[in-house]
């Protein structure tokens, strides 16, 4: 048995790491649903006051950008995001909108970088809007990753506001605030995916 993938609308070596990276996307996004329960659970509870707060200036942030993956023979899975890096290029923040068909609920999923106190939930905001929590499920070498259901009211607000407020609480309790800017959301959640990727299974 033989595998392929082809990307489309892309040629060149960073095709197979957007594949492996949308790949591990959607790993993250099935365990979430199929054992997010158990996942928070396994963290610590109890959240505290932080003693501080301060806004993060320093994260240039890139355009909204649809992805799309498609296993072959299994339901489509697309991911809208936006990446904040640091000056020296190294992802500081990223969000994803993630989306499995009609009929499966959409997620949101935050990427937060290490060394976050992981008892006190990523808290979301649109403008001066509600607040969500987005509880932290685990962490990879590089980042934790907090994801939970994205519920209509946030995902409307997210496509008529300007500004998504994401609070973090570092491991020295002070409160970090970033600004992401909401102006190309709608139409890149709406529109066609920028790259869709596939693989084929031939036996």
């Amino acid at each position: 048995m033989t595998s392929r993938y082809h990307p489309a609308r892309q040629s060149g070596p960073s095709r197979r790491w957007l594949f492996l990276l949308l790949l591990v996307t959607a790993v993250v996004s099935v365990a979430f649903s199929r054992s997010g329960v158990s996942q928070q659970k396994s963290m610590p509870s109890g959240e505290m006051t932080p003693r501080g707060q301060r806004e993060v200036s320093d994260v240039t942030y890139g355009d909204w950008k649809k992805l799309c993956f498609k296993p072959g023979g299994a339901q489509q899975l697309c991911r809208t995001s936006i990446s904040g890096t640091f000056v020296t290029g190294q992802l500081a923040i990223r969000l994803d909108i993630i989306e499995r068909g009609a009929e499966g609920a959409s997620r949101v999923q935050v990427f937060a970088p290490v060394g976050m106190y992981l008892q006190n939930s990523v808290k979301l905001a649109i403008d001066q809007g509600k607040t969500y929590r987005v509880p932290y499920t685990w962490c990879l070498t590089n980042a934790c990753v907090a994801g939970t259901v994205a519920e209509p009211a946030l995902l409307e607000a997210m496509m008529t506001g300007q500004t998504l407020r994401l609070e973090f609480v570092d491991s020295n309790l002070l409160s970090l605030v970033a600004s992401l800017p909401l102006s190309g959301f709608a139409p890149a959640y709406k529109g066609p995916p920028a790259q869709t990727f596939e693989q084929d299974i031939d036996e």
